[in-house]
């Protein structure tokens, strides 16, 4: 990324993390091209010899880039966590729909400053982000304090301001399903929106949170290397990132809940409901939605 796509700011990592991911994606494209088989870790969770590559990949490029940095990889990379800065590294996010053929799929990279005095269980700062989507040709990148960027161009979260009008997105885990309790969530979230997308790339989905393609994302369980990226990005795009009762996301939360900030507190409420057990308020006609609609035009003209 050019400086002038960020006006006057200085890029630290960007420019090189976006190098490392480009050439990351490149190697995914190919795997993509040819299909790969497919294994699995653990019961249910697949992975394939293009996730190993890949971040074989990333962790070697990062050594030679910047030395002094960790490296905390989906596919088992542990080296120098004792360090300042920590790559979350996510060299596929959406192995499934890799291995399917299904075209969502991406490299996520997130770094995490840790001063000298932090715990183990604390959390930096998250200071620099780059997702990749390497069959879109799509880079979004970000840097703590510098905004939000697609292919060097700012991004900006949706102004859209009611639920009702929201587009959202979610995920279910691969394993566990059957103990999953997103399905209740996904139900009433669908009725009370535009709908809800399931596309398999936890990290897409936050950066088309980021770039104003969603209005909002959330799920369970998921991981550092899962998030870490978006997260950046959401927030220096204008929106806003907590748990689901609005307390500031942890790296390790097992809960994210991502959004454009307008609607943040009414999703936040309908959470609350659910997880209280209380009545949810009734889902309007689309005569009822539609009157709403002229009446709110109306006072505004």
């Amino acid at each position: 990324m050019s400086n002038a796509a960020s006006g006057t700011q200085q890029w630290v990592w960007v420019p090189k993390a976006s190098e490392i991911a480009r050439q990351a994606g490149a190697r995914l494209r190919e795997f993509f091209s040819q299909g790969v088989a497919t294994e699995y870790k653990g019961d249910v969770d697949v992975v394939t010899i293009a996730d190993r590559t890949v971040e074989k990949l990333i962790r070697t490029r990062l050594s030679e880039v910047f030395p002094e940095h960790g490296v905390y990889g989906e596919e088992g990379t542990r080296e120098r966590l004792e360090g300042e800065f920590r790559w979350y590294v996510d060299p596929l996010d959406g192995t499934t729909n890799f291995a399917h053929g299904f075209p969502q799929f991406c490299v996520s990279m997130g770094l995490e400053q840790r001063p000298a005095h932090l715990k183990p269980e604390e959390d930096g700062t998250l200071v620099a982000g780059v997702i990749y989507d390497p069959l879109r040709d799509e880079l979004f990148s970000s840097e703590k304090g510098k905004g939000a960027f697609l292919n060097g161009k700012p991004i900006r979260t949706s102004p859209i301001s009611k639920l009702a009008e929201a587009l959202l997105a979610t995920g279910f885990p691969s394993r566990k399903r059957h103990a999953s309790p997103n399905i209740h969530f996904y139900q009433e979230f669908t009725l009370r929106s535009h709908g809800v997308r399931r596309a398999g790339s936890a990290a897409l989905d936050l950066a088309y949170v980021a770039a104003g393609r969603l209005e909002g994302f959330w799920e369970f369980n998921l991981n550092p290397w899962d998030t870490a990226a978006g997260i950046l990005l959401v927030e220096e795009a204008g929106g806003r990132v907590t748990d689901f009762e609005g307390r500031r996301y942890r790296i390790d939360s097992r809960e994210i809940l991502a959004s454009n900030g307008s609607i943040h507190q009414e999703l936040l409420a309908l959470f609350a409901d659910m997880f209280a057990g209380r009545d949810l308020s009734p889902i309007p006609t689309p005569a009822e939605w539609a009157a709403q609609r002229e009446a709110e035009a109306a006072a505004k003209g």
